[in-house]
């Protein structure tokens, strides 16, 4: 055996046979496969088709088949020892020397995968024997019914401390093969090593072609320290670059066109009982950018689905680190977020499979996770903080490999900050992606958006939608707004130091703005003395006592107060209104897209302004905030 079935197997991962193929054929997409001009006939109609997923081409003028190996002695007359020397070297695989060390290498991952298997069998039994009741039960208690325990292979290991390693030995295995295979716990303070999983459920875990490398443990009891607990890393098996659900994950993201990627086990298949066999997991970490290399050769906008709580979206913004620079025109992710931080299983057993699927039909766009990411990490009040997101955005995007798409990139991003920093009179409302007529708001049972579901028909709310208090402004003459300008009423020194700053402003209700317009009159006049006698005998009694009423528990704005503290409480109170002013552009602005677009995510964004808006203004909270 000159090279072992290992390392071929690593080049076959990290060379898709597109790259191979397209260096000697004009290759163009076609589906989910590459097509092309016979490389072994003459022909005018391509008849050449190339399957990254499958990772195999096969020739129809001429009925050749097979991998990147044969491609390679097929049209460069290359012996296969030659043909994998240079494959190898493109991909960055060393090969190893052919020696006896090698040849009992391979002689060992063999053993090592026959120890796993008979591992797996041995944990398949248990689960149906006596020993396995309280295991059947926490499996039945998600759910977990035969099919599904069949279908993934899992078992239970016993509490035991030797029932393993006693079982293994009968059948002849080693005791040093079941360490290095990571079946039992060794140390130099072990003085008879013992089973590495004992009382826990097993998830066995398979390479791409369905063979047992690992394993995954969920404790039944309550104290133990690991709730979870993986195989460690072995001559087989490789945390970082193993993806559970793999093998059974590849035909059904080949036929689907796309893959999902969850968190932990119990998701993956609860996804594939959903119907979505086309799903994969880390084990117990982060993503790693192997793994991630591993998700785009099987599908180029891979779904990755987290818990719609800050754990998820912190998961989702490592995923999103990770996969930046190597982002590119074909290649980028998508987000789905669960609604109200359940988990794939949770969501499965509370309201079932189809609305599972209905959480996950609509991903969002990298893009959109990038950019709302950043505008929500601080207040954007002040140029300098706009500044801070605008530095941050554009540094993010500058880590983009591919320059076509970071020019893109720029692009969008600048787009969307010119529409996010527009002062509200000239600002139009964002559209989110290029998500078409019908948003996440349009499913039965949603939030009674009405219109047509043709393409290019907009959506609108409903009537009784639009009457929701959400799309009403805050009651128009709020206590600080009408203090801000009843202060310059009764402190005429207020206009002469804060005059641009009263100017400017924004007023919702008419009479604020009224009597802000007419104290502005009288200083351009040069009229002083008593302002509130001034404006009563020039017709503005009623807004003017609107005012007072508004007012009354802002105790500061009333003569007689020392200038000082006033002009101290005004500035406060501005730099608050301010933040408020703000705020209501936002509610306007994301009321509108929900009236016209619909989309259960900007309807709870909407209410969660609303929510801000409504903690701001209560009057327990001293100035509003």
């Amino acid at each position: 055996m000159r090279y072992p079935p290992s390392i071929l197997e690593e080049i076959r991962a990290r060379l898709p046979i597109s790259a191979v193929v397209g260096q000697r054929v004009r290759l163009a997409k076609a589906g989910r496969e590459w097509r092309g001009l016979s490389p072994f006939n003459a022909e005018k109609t391509p008849s050449f088709y190339v399957n990254d997923q499958k990772q195999f081409y096969h020739c129809f003028s001429s009925g050749k088949h097979g991998d990147i190996f044969s491609f390679v002695i097929e049209t460069e007359g290359l012996s296969f020892p030659e043909a994998v020397e240079r494959l190898a070297h493109e991909a960055g695989v060393a090969l190893p020397k052919l020696t006896e060390e090698t040849v009992e290498r391979e002689k060992k991952r063999a053993g090592l995968g026959e120890a796993l298997e008979m591992a797996a069998a041995f944990f398949e039994v248990q689960l149906k024997s006596a020993k396995g009741r309280e295991a059947r039960a926490y499996l039945q208690g998600r759910d977990l019914g035969s099919d599904v325990i069949a279908r993934f292979r899992l078992g239970y290991a016993p509490g035991e401390r030797y029932a393993l390693r006693d079982h293994l030995a009968e059948k002849g295995v080693s005791a040093d093969v079941m360490i290095e295979a990571g079946l039992l716990v060794s140390g130099e303070d072990i003085a008879v090593p013992y089973d590495r999983f004992r009382d826990r459920v097993i998830f066995p875990i398979q390479d791409a072609k369905g063979r047992v490398i690992a394993f995954g443990g969920r404790a039944l009891a309550k104290d133990v320290q690991a709730k979870y607990l993986n195989s460690p890393e072995t001559p087989v098996f490789h945390k970082g670059a193993t993806l559970y659900n793999l093998n059974r994950a590849r035909k059904a993201a080949h036929d689907a066109g796309t893959i999902f990627v969850v968190e932990g086990y119990v998701d993956c298949i609860a996804l594939d009982r959903a119907g979505l066999a086309n799903v994969v997991a880390p084990l117990g970490t982060a993503l790693t950018e192997d793994q991630l290399g591993l998700i785009w050769r099987i599908a180029p906008e891979p779904i990755l689905c987290f818990d719609g709580d800050k754990a998820g979206l912190r998961a989702a913004h490592r995923a999103l680190d990770l996969a930046v620079p190597m982002i590119a025109a074909g290649k980028t992710l998508r987000f789905a977020f669960l609604p109200e931080g359940l988990d794939p299983d949770d969501l499965l057993r509370s309201r079932g499979a189809e609305a599972l699927r209905e959480a996950l039909a609509r991903p969002r766009p990298l893009v959109d996770v990038l950019f709302e990411r950043e505008i929500g990490r601080a207040p954007l009040e002040t140029p300098e903080q706009r500044a801070d997101v605008e530095k941050r955005l554009f540094g993010t995007v500058a880590r983009i490999a591919d320059d076509d798409l970071k020019r893109h990139y720029r692009d969008a991003m600048s787009e969307r900050l010119r529409a996010l920093f527009r002062p509200q009179r000239e600002r139009t409302p964002y559209r989110e992606g290029n998500r078409g007529a019908r948003g996440p708001g349009n499913r039965r049972g949603g939030l009674g958006f009405g219109g047509g579901f043709g393409a290019g028909m907009p959506l609108v709310a409903s009537e009784g939608l639009r009457r929701n208090a959400l799309f009403r402004p805050a009651s128009v003459l709020q206590p600080r707004e009408a203090a801000l300008v009843l202060a310059a009423v009764h402190h005429p020194e207020l206009i002469e130091t804060e005059a641009e700053a009263i100017a400017e402003l924004v007023l919702a209700s008419p009479e604020a703005r009224t009597i802000r317009g007419a104290l502005l009159d009288l200083a351009a006049r040069g009229e002083g003395g008593d302002l509130a006698g001034l404006l009563v005998g020039r017709g503005f009694a009623e807004p003017l006592h609107a005012l007072e009423l508004a007012a009354k528990t802002e105790g500061w704005t009333q003569p007689g107060k020392v200038f000082s503290r006033v002009l101290t409480a005004w500035r406060e109170a501005s730099h608050l209104h301010e933040r408020q002013s703000f705020l209501h552009s936002e509610i306007e602005a994301v009321a509108r897209e929900v009236a016209e677009d619909g989309g259960e995510e900007r309807f709870e964004r909407l209410k969660a302004l609303v929510r801000r808006r409504e903690a701001q203004l209560d009057p327990e909270n001293g100035l509003g905030e």
